[in-house]
């Protein structure tokens, strides 16, 4: 099978933790340990989040006085790629000797009319309480929203398009490569007037650029992990109920949040509803589970697992 898998920010980062790079370090060579036997079986696109990552690197860049103005966000995404494709791509080949890995720096195409540019939701960096959110907001101009019961940061999400380098990628995967790519939804792009590439100040969600690429890389399924073992119906209410199998239509008729949860449900949706096959919202450490159909939120046409006989 192809398998395209996307981490949530977790697996670098859980909440609380101080972005150190010995914790992101420890955080993903736990997430590849799960990831092995599915490599070990399957080809795999390892993509990643980069929220905190990226939200950290836009605070330092705002306070280096060295700076003219501080860096945008589509140069501090590459940042990202490149910082946690490394680690990825170590961990990887450190877990699978023999095995060749490769880590890129990926662009994703988006709108310069998205109306995402003018109605920010993407959270990045670290949790605020309301106080100092509001706070910095004040300081620095930014937009910040509620995050669960935190605050932190909002950026414009425009909608994926295009993966650019989708045919590399493609190439990578068929001389049996392991790919890391697409980190933190790809360096955001345009196209301007004479139809060069140009860089805009965004974050694309990576769940969304992973059911692109999965679909234009003909993947057998989508695998979105992340800490929570499935997704739930009424969640935060007494009629709080996991689900563990379901079809689009049915995904689609219930409410989730904008910020966190609604993205990846659409995700997994648009993937099935385009080909026709398997995507799941699940744990990380029950990767092997959710890919077989035992564990998380299993998402097919006809809302039946895998073993059933969907895959």
């Amino acid at each position: 099978m192809r398998v395209v898998v996307a981490l949530g920010g977790n697996a670098m980062l859980q909440r609380g933790d101080k972005p150190d790079a010995a914790i992101q370090v420890a955080n993903i060579r736990a997430a590849v340990k799960a990831l092995t036997p599915i490599a070990t079986e399957h080809e795999l696109v390892v993509t990643h989040g980069n929220g905190p990552q990226v939200g950290l690197l836009a605070l330092q860049s705002a306070a280096d006085k060295s700076l003219t103005t501080p860096y945008p966000f589509d140069v501090l995404g590459a940042e990202t790629q490149g910082m946690i494709g490394y680690w990825l791509l170590q961990a990887l080949q450190n877990a699978l000797p023999g095995r060749h890995v490769c880590a890129l720096i990926n662009q994703t195409l988006v709108s310069a009319a998205d109306p995402a540019f003018d109605n920010p939701t993407k959270f990045v960096g670290p949790v605020y309480t309301k106080p100092e959110a509001q706070e910095l907001a004040a300081a620095r101009g930014w937009t910040v929203k509620q995050d669960g019961p935190y605050w932190r940061r909002v950026v414009p999400s425009p909608q994926p398009r295009h993966v650019v380098e989708t045919h590399l990628i493609h190439q990578l995967l068929t001389a049996g490569t392991i790919a890391v790519c697409a980190g933190g939804g790809g360096v955001p792009v345009i196209r301007d007037e004479r139809g060069h590439l140009v860089g805009v100040e965004a974050v694309v969600d990576k769940d969304l650029t992973a059911s692109l690429l999965a679909e234009a890389l003909d993947a057998d399924a989508l695998l979105l992990l992340t800490d929570v073992p499935r997704v739930m119906r009424n969640f935060g209410t007494p009629q709080a109920e996991e689900i563990p199998h379901t079809t689009p239509a049915e995904l689609r008729a219930e409410d989730f949040p904008a910020g966190s949860m609604g993205p990846k449900v659409d995700a997994v949706c648009r993937f099935v509803e385009t080909t026709g096959r398997m995507a799941a919202i699940g744990s990380l450490n029950q990767a092997t589970a959710i890919l077989t159909g035992h564990a998380g939120t299993i998402v097919t046409p006809n809302g039946r697992s895998p073993q059933e006989g969907t895959l």
